[in-house]
This record gives structure tokens, C-alpha cells and sequence, in this order.
């Protein structure tokens, strides 16, 4: 049994899932889709938001629990129509995973306003708005949002720097919003993945040889040694969201092979 297979045998342990209505954002590959999969086999119904409409489709079409919804969250009104799409196919809304996120390498000398909209738009000001309007439906059902973050959200990034200023920005929503919702039953927390294989430094722009030489010094600094998988990840999101997880609220999750300790 691989270990995906291990993850879904744990996830159809979590009855408690079954009917659940979680929105996932970066849903289409990636630690998003490994996300939505894991739900979709605990039972709970995903809408699955992503820009790229065919890997969407493709993550869809591996669960029939995920329904896909192509949308780029910084266009107008997208957290309104994503959060008006759940609750008029399944009339709720119980857990928020805001996934989505962009990557930029940008050292000081390249710096511009416009790199540094693009890391805060998607990495800060969509996942708080997308929030903001699932609020009311995550006050009904006292629900949870799970802010995925990175290691590099409390670490230094040399040469890229604003994308670690906005995740650390992100883990400082969540600090605050839990403390703030807490009064309403909603529980907010984040999880801090290490280096996982995706497609991310490729979208970055990095070339391949460039990605493989970052891979290879990641994996050397690792104590686990190795980078992780977007399945392992999404097994802690799976808890964190949990609505058996009753006593747990504004934590910072690190899942990175050890990294935190060197």
C-alpha cells in the first residue's frame, strides 16, 4: 500500500466528514489537489477553486466528491461568487482552505511595486477576503479555516524575500483571526509545509537546472532528508479541519521533515 493509498484508508476513518462543504482554493494541483482528494475520501462534498481551468477538471474527475470551479480569485467580486457557488449547491459552508498562492524569486535589486502586488494579492488580500465572505455561513456552522502557509513564512528567503514577508503576513491573519472568531466557534489555523513537490518553482519562472540544484540543497539541509509529498501535507490539513479537532485554534503547523530544528 503506497502511501496515497495509506492516506485515503485514514481519511474514510474520519466519519465525522461525511457532508461536510469545504472550499479549496489552488484546487487543481499540487498540495491543493492533494487537499481536495483527501476530503472528497473522508466523505465531506469540495468546490475545488483554481485558474487553470483543465488540471481543475482533471482533479475533479479523480473524485466525484470534488466539484470544480475555475475562477482567478483576484478578479472582482470572485470570493462573493466562490462562496455563493457552495451555498447554492450544498446550502453551507464549513471549512475554508485558502491554498492558493504565488511564488516569485525577486531579490532587493529586482524589487517593484507590481512583483510585490502580485506575492500580496494572492498570498494576503484573497485569502482574507475569500474569509470575509464565507464568514457569516462559517458563523452558522461554526466552522474552521485552515491558511496554508510555508516554512519560509517564519524563516529567511535570501532573493525572495516579499514572498516570505506575505506568508509571514498570512500566519499573522491567523494568529489574529482566531483569536478574533473565537467567540463565534470558529477555529483558524495554518499549516507551514516545507519544501513539497509541485509545480511551484516551475511557475516561479526558475529553469529546470535551476530548480533541480534548489531541490538538491533542500533535500541536504532536510534531516529527514528528502523534500516532501503534497499527499503528506494534506493528511495534517485533513485534521486541522477536522471538526473532532474541538481544542485547537491560532497554531502554526509545521510539516517540513525537521527543518524547523536546523
Amino acid at each position: 500500500m503506497n502511501f496515497e493509498q495509506r492516506i485515503g484508508v485514514t481519511a474514510h476513518q474520519h466519519g465525522n466528514l461525511v457532508g461536510v462543504v469545504v472550499i479549496v482554493t489552488g484546487a487543481g494541483s499540487g498540495i491543493g489537489r492533494a487537499t481536495a482528494l483527501a476530503f472528497a475520501r473522508a466523505g465531506a462534498v469540495v468546490l475545488g477553486v483554481g485558474r487553470r481551468k483543465h488540471v481543475l477538471a482533471e482533479a475533479a474527475a479523480a473524485h466525484a466528491g470534488i466539484v470544480a470551479y475555475p475562477l482567478d480569485l483576484n478578479a472582482p467580486d470572485a470570493p462573493e461568487q466562490v462562496v455563493e457557488a457552495a451555498v447554492e449547491r450544498w446550502g453551507r459552508v464549513d471549512v475554508l482552505i485558502n491554498n492558493a498562492g504565488a511564488t516569485r524569486v525577486m531579490p532587493l535589486s529586482e524589487t517593484t511595486a507590481d512583483g510585490i502586488n502580485v506575492l500580496f494579492d494572492l498570498n494576503v488580500t484573497a485569502p482574507s477576503l475569500l474569509a470575509r465572505a464565507a464568514l457569516p455561513h462559517l458563523r452558522e456552522t461554526k466552522g474552521s479555516i485552515v491558511n496554508v502557509s510555508s516554512t519560509y513564512g517564519h524563516r529567511p528567503l535570501p532573493g525572495a524575500a516579499h514572498y516570505a514577508a506575505s506568508k509571514a503576513a498570512l500566519e499573522q491573519l491567523t494568529r489574529s483571526w482566531a483569536a478574533e472568531l473565537a467567540a463565534d466557534g470558529i477555529r483558524v489555523n495554518a499549516l507551514a509545509p516545507g519544501p513539497t513537490e509541485s509545480q511551484a518553482l516551475i511557475a516561479a519562472g526558475l529553469s529546470e537546472e535551476m530548480v533541480e540544484q534548489i531541490k538538491r540543497d533542500e533535500i541536504a539541509r532536510i534531516p529527514l532528508g528528502r523534500r516532501g509529498e503534497p499527499d503528506e501535507v494534506a493528511a495534517w490539513i485533513l485534521r486541522l479541519a477536522d471538526p473532532t479537532t474541538t481544542w485547537l485554534t491560532g497554531q502554526v503547523l509545521a510539516i517540513d521533515g525537521g527543518l524547523e530544528l536546523v
